[in-house]
Formats: structure tokens, C-alpha cells, sequence
């Protein structure tokens, strides 16, 4: 057996989801690190809402990535094996630079809701739009998106999510046009996303130029564990390396689909998805038959994760 493990992105968050791990003493230990980063009207977001309030990019990004650290600590305190790579998926990807030891949790927590609030005001809230597009491959998705774009209005192909899953992005109407070509080039289903800024668009330049100059301030180091990025599909050592992939990343596609394949094609056997949500686990059989997904959502599912792996 050989794990990877992934850690979730925005689109996850529920309020009061830090509390489905409770009970254990590193949970305590994220959350108060959190308070102490953020303020304590953080965590009562995180745990009371409203979800108007947690679905607010601000507070989603860190929030996500304070219950992605609670749950991965929580699996190692229990005995759950310690992961052969990781990787992350887009705001994901900041959990496994914590999880690897090459950012500490609470640079990471400044640095999430620096980028969050640079995301949002590239963009101003209505202009830009995220859709799925389903049932289409990749390459039809970036050709009814190129046939679109005209009068300086963008829009990209930015998550490659899993065979015939596509989430495209950019100008509110640039994004309704793609969403037709995409039904006329036979997708079979597509649908806007309740998000407040067009992610990893090239939109979002702005946002990648502010979260360089940052970026200096932060002391990063070279992972413990190898990490997949998102932008290269790469495992980078250095930490300027390191830091370029993530500026670059926050205004390029995540490749989700090369990311699952590259952990195969290293030997991976099981992935575990560590933090709330069970999306990226469900996507992996799409991505890799051969391999099994597994959520640690919470407490329950995390305690059944423990089981499983350690039963092969």
C-alpha cells in the first residue's frame, strides 16, 4: 500500500464543520491557533455562521484550511499513516504545504486570507462568473471558450476535475457564451457556480501580482513530504520554486486530472482526501480505476479511513 493524500479547495465548507472532528486535542490546538491568527469572530463563524459569512471568500479560504490541518493532525495523533505525497486542489493546495512542513499553519492563515482578499478585488463582485461544464472533454471546452472571447471579455477552461468535468471561468457574459458552445459541442449538462469571483481565469492577474509581492515576506521550506503542484504538475524542493508555483497558480488552471494520475503513476495505491467534503475522493476512480478514494469528512468517516487503511 502507498497513500496520497489531497486536500479540499473552496466549495466544501458547511458552517459548523471544524465541530465534526471535535473531541480531540489537536483539533483544540488548530482552533486556537486560528483565534489567535484571525480573531475569535473567525471561529464563530467557522462554527455558528451565518453561511452568508463563511461563503465569503475571505473566510472560506482560511476556514477550509483550518479544518483541512485540524483533520490531517487528528489522523496522525490517531495512528493513520503519514502520506508518500500530497497534493492540494487550488486553496487545497496551501493545507499541503502545512501538512509537508514547508509552511507554518499560521503564515499559511495570513497568507489564505491575503490571497482571498486579493482574489476578490480583482474582480468586482457580478462581473465574473465559474460554470461546470460536464460531459464534454477538456480540449472541446478550451475550443468553445477560445470561439467566445471577443472585446477584451475572457474566459478559460480552469479546472480539469475529472474526465468530462470542466469548471470554466471568467466575464459574467463571456461565461454564459462559453456555457452555450459547450452545449452546442455536446456537453450534457452545464451550470454556474454560486462563487463570487472568476478563479483562476487570467482575471485574476491582478491577484497573482499582489500575492508575489507577499509572497517575499513568507518563510517557506522544502517540503518533508514530495508535493504535486497544481500549475506544473510538478514536485518542487525549492522554495522560490515553491512560492512562483503558487503566485502563478492563482490565475492559471488547476490539473487535477494530470495530478491524481501522477501520484498512479508514482506507485499510489490509496488516496485520502483529508478535510471536509468528499468530492475529491469520489473524483478519484473517475480520474484512476485502479486506485480508491477515501473521505476523512469528519470524525466518524476519519476513524473509518484509520480502518480501512490499515486493513490494506
Amino acid at each position: 500500500m502507498k497513500l496520497g493524500m489531497v486536500f479540499p479547495g473552496q466549495g466544501s465548507q458547511s458552517v459548523g464543520m471544524l465541530k465534526g472532528y471535535a473531541g480531540l486535542p489537536e483539533i483544540d490546538a488548530v482552533r486556537a491557533e486560528a483565534a489567535a491568527v484571525l480573531g475569535a469572530d473567525f471561529l464563530t463563524i467557522l462554527d455558528d455562521g451565518p453561511s452568508e459569512q463563511l461563503n465569503l471568500t475571505l473566510n472560506t479560504q482560511p476556514a477550509m484550511l483550518s479544518t483541512a490541518i485540524a483533520a490531517y493532525r487528528a489522523w496522525r495523533a490517531l495512528g493513520g499513516m503519514a502520506p508518500a505525497v500530497v497534493a492540494g486542489h487550488s486553496l487545497g493546495e496551501y493545507s499541503a504545504l502545512v501538512a509537508a512542513d514547508s509552511l507554518a499553519l499560521g503564515d499559511a492563515l495570513r497568507l489564505v486570507r491575503f490571497r482571498a482578499l486579493s482574489m476578490q478585488e480583482a474582480v468586482p463582485e457580478g462581473q465574473g462568473a465559474m460554470a461546470a461544464i460536464l460531459g464534454l472533454d477538456a480540449d472541446a471546452a478550451r475550443a468553445a471558450c477560445a470561439e467566445v472571447e471577443r472585446g477584451g471579455e475572457a474566459v478559460q477552461a480552469v479546472n480539469f476535475n475529472a474526465p468530462g468535468q470542466v469548471v470554466i471561468a471568467g466575464d459574467k457574459s463571456a461565461v454564459a457564451r462559453a456555457i452555450e458552445a459547450c452545449k452546442a459541442r455536446g456537453a450534457k449538462r452545464a451550470m454556474l457556480l454560486p462563487v463570487s469571483a472568476p478563479f483562476h481565469s487570467t482575471l485574476m492577474q491582478p491577484a497573482a501580482a499582489k500575492l508575489a509581492c507577499y509572497m517575499e515576506k513568507i518563510a517557506l521550506l522544502a517540503p518533508t513530504i514530495p508535493l504535486v503542484n497544481n500549475v506544473d504538475v510538478r514536485q518542487e524542493t525549492d522554495p522560490l520554486k515553491i512560492k512562483d508555483a503558487l503566485v502563478r497558480q492563482a490565475a492559471s488552471p488547476v490539473r487535477w486530472v494530470e495530478t491524481i494520475r501522477s501520484m498512479a503513476a508514482q506507485g499510489v495505491t490509496h488516496v485520502l482526501e483529508c478535510g471536509p467534503g468528499r468530492v475529491l475522493a469520489g473524483l478519484v476512480k473517475r480520474i484512476e480505476p485502479k486506485l480508491q478514494g477515501i473521505a476523512a469528512a469528519d470524525r466518524a468517516s476519519l476513524e473509518l479511513a484509520l480502518a480501512t487503511i490499515k486493513g490494506g
